[in-house]
């Protein structure tokens, strides 16, 4: 029964670690175009970098969502869960690392990043096989919109916080 979803599953990972990837970059490439600003970095912070998890893996769920939905019905609840875990275990594994060596490390952003996106696609195949959080779909979608919002807005009115900032 859960072939169809391990493939849909393994597909995401591999499209979310790619167009991930591809999002760093495209900023720069679309000549600082508003709409891809909404999506892409902009700069080097650490929340700029979150959205290279959370908007194709976002994309990715709702393509997800719409093909999978009648076969499992609580798919929104474990893909958006998985979104969440993901996208915020990124500055978490990020500041842990740095906290301890003291610096950054570029090949240990890209693991964080794929680490990230591998644990949200675990997480998302367990929660949608289990359907624990089929109760939560209303405050999950919410908890994502609010998600989207704050990254369109924090793109360009960001707080005075480290998160925000570039690193030095």
């Amino acid at each position: 029964m859960y072939k169809n979803l391990r493939c849909c599953i393994i597909f995401g990972f591999f499209f979310t670690v790619i167009a991930g990837t591809l999002l760093h970059f495209s900023y720069d490439w679309s000549n600082h175009a508003f709409l891809v600003s909404l999506v892409a970095p902009v700069n080097e912070s650490t929340w700029e970098h979150m959205k290279l998890l959370f908007f194709p893996m976002l994309f990715f769920s709702i393509f997800c969502i719409s093909k999978q939905k009648s076969s499992y019905p609580n798919i929104v609840s474990g893909l958006f869960t998985g979104l969440l875990l993901g996208t915020f275990l990124i500055p978490i594994l990020f500041y842990t690392y740095t906290g301890i060596l003291g610096f950054d490390v570029f090949w240990l952003d890209i693991a964080v990043f794929i680490l990230s996106s591998f644990f949200a696609f675990t997480s998302a195949y367990r929660l949608i096989q289990s359907g624990k959080l089929e109760n939560c779909t209303y405050l999950l979608i919410g908890l994502v919109i609010i998600l989207t919002i704050c990254f369109f807005l924090f793109t360009y009115f960001p707080p005075k916080i480290g998160l925000f900032k570039n690193p030095v």
